[in-house]
């Protein structure tokens, strides 16, 4: 196995809206939830599920900043409070394990080499083949279904 690296996103840019008010969140395009079950609501900076009773902010994010086709953004869920970024390494987190993915792979330009669909139980075993790749720098994983940014991958 080759070693690997899934680490959530930096919380930087999300802490200016912690505590903001609903008006103030909804003209910055941004809607504070109250988590009401579990799963459902996947944080990108810890990389689990939020619990019932904890609020996330669901906003739009650019998790693929590159200058190629490939630039991307999407709808993410972050959990109010959080301050550090989780990080597994040659691990799969739970949130990730328990889901359908799509995985993408990605060279240093910024374009897709490949993608492929698996079980995130198996995660790992997908990691390997695709960086087995020396043109392969990093990896993209999406939750299948709704197509959200879920994390990235990058070799250890």
């Amino acid at each position: 196995m080759s070693g690997f690296a899934i680490t959530g996103l930096d919380p930087a840019p999300f802490v200016p809206l912690y505590g903001f008010d609903t008006a103030a969140l909804a003209g910055l395009g941004v809607v504070r939830m109250a988590v009401t079950g579990r799963p459902g609501f996947p944080c990108r900076i810890s990389l689990e599920d939020a619990a019932p009773g904890e609020h996330v902010l669901l906003l739009n994010y650019e998790h693929l900043p590159v200058d190629s086709p490939y630039r991307q953004r999407h709808a993410i869920f972050v959990r109010e409070g959080m301050t550090v970024a989780a990080r597994f390494e040659n691990e799969v987190p739970e949130q990730l394990a328990t889901r359908t993915l799509s995985v993408r792979a990605y060279d240093a330009g910024g374009m897709m080499t490949v993608a492929d669909l698996t079980e995130g139980r198996d995660l790992s075993v997908l990691i390997d083949r695709f960086f087995a790749d020396p043109a392969v720098a990093y990896l993209h994983a999406h939750n299948a279904k709704p197509g959200c940014f879920a994390a990235r991958i990058d070799r250890a």
